[in-house]
């Protein structure tokens, strides 16, 4: 309240309730009889219980304009923290070979599965997420919303991108993605289960520039040896 001495005026309402309670009781005309018995069977007229709501819509009145007297006002607080983390970008394969299922429902699943765990336990880092099959994308640059990431990875679907594993192109993406940052230490981690067959950056190529910018790559393969359905 900009002016909250402006509410004490709502203890006017105390003469005016008072003045009205008097005022309705000489209203009512009166006789003497000898009985009330007559009377019994008659109900109480609506429009007589109706005739307070008048007296209530002018108190209201009064009160939205002691109200806006006072000048209600809310105010925003903003807060600046500040930790220290890493930079993290998770490089997901999405070929149809991530269909296998040798684990279960199949690799895919399991890769999107293992990614979120990962996520929820990094309170404090940057992680962002790149896509990859025959090309690669950036599906969320580095953020700390957790949930963010999760609930995305959790929604990745097979098809989103041209079928191929262009394992160099995802690896350079995440490059693109990481290096600008100011955190000390930087990762990419690398989700696959093939080899590369297709894309215009060789994944050794991509490592090398990884390791001369100091991003520590970490790969996990997802399959098992031996065929899978």
């Amino acid at each position: 309240m900009a002016h909250p001495e402006y509410l004490w005026l709502f203890l006017i309402f105390i003469p005016l309730i008072v003045w009205y309670v008097f005022k309705q009781r000489g209203l009512h005309a009166s006789m003497e009889v000898s009985t009330v018995s007559a009377f019994d069977r008659v109900g109480r007229s609506r429009l007589a219980a109706m005739r307070h709501i008048l007296f209530l819509l002018q108190l209201g009145a009064i009160g939205c304009v002691i109200v806006v007297l006072s000048r209600p006002q809310t105010r925003d607080s903003w807060n600046t923290s500040s930790v220290e983390g890493t930079d993290i970008v998770i490089s997901m394969d999405i070929s149809t070979s991530m269909l296998a299922r040798d684990f279960k429902p199949d690799r895919f699943e399991a890769a999107k599965e293992v990614a979120s765990k990962f996520v929820a336990g990094r309170e404090g880092d940057n992680i962002g997420v790149v896509i990859f099959a025959a090309e690669s994308f950036t599906a969320i640059p580095m953020t700390t919303d957790r949930s963010m990431i999760a609930n995305y990875i959790g929604d990745i679907k097979m098809g989103m991108l041209q079928d191929g594993t262009a394992i160099g192109d995802g690896l350079a993406t995440s490059i693109n993605r990481i290096k600008e940052g100011k955190a000390k230490s930087k990762s990419i981690i690398l989700l696959t289960d093939g080899s590369n067959n297709t894309g215009n950056v060789a994944p050794l190529t991509a490592a090398e520039i990884a390791k001369q910018l100091g991003i520590k790559v970490y790969t996990i393969g997802i399959g098992t040896n031996g065929t899978a359905p």
